[in-house]
């Protein structure tokens, strides 16, 4: 009974040792899984578009729809990925894609408003800095 006893803790030290992973190794899975690299790019590209289009006063209600409707499924698709296995990545980057997420939607209705542009230009400011923050943070937990 002992030796049983002794078996069995043995083997779940054992297994408990191989299933643990750091933060820092399950983070690098989650980026690589999630391909937070080419997404972040990605929308920070569909941000500045996006900001260039609403700070031209001629940019028709079209090509707002274009290039606010990309920065919004783009949003989604890296929203879709969270959560990260990081809780501090995690919250800057629901912050960052919500903040894009509202910029886009105001975006996307303010043809003709100079105030809803220059309010959804500020939500794609606030965005692409939550990501930059969020890249940040995935460096320091990944090295």
């Amino acid at each position: 009974m002992i030796r049983r006893s002794i078996v069995l803790a043995f083997a779940a030290v054992l297994l408990a040792s191989c299933a643990t992973q750091t933060l820092g190794s399950a983070l690098t899975k989650w980026m690589t899984q999630s391909s937070f690299s080419v997404n972040t790019s990605a929308l920070r590209l569909d941000a500045a578009h996006a900001a260039k289009a609403l700070r031209n006063p001629t940019t028709s209600a079209a090509s707002l729809h274009t290039v606010c409707g990309v920065l919004d499924f783009d949003t989604e698709a890296a929203n879709a990925a969270l959560p990260t296995p990081d809780a501090q990545l995690n919250a800057t980057l629901a912050q960052a894609y919500n903040a894009l997420g509202d910029g886009a939607s105001l975006c996307y209705h303010a043809a003709a408003s100079r105030t809803t542009r220059a309010a959804a230009v500020n939500y794609l400011i606030r965005g692409v800095g939550g990501l930059a923050e969020g890249l940040v943070r995935a460096s320091v937990v990944t090295n």
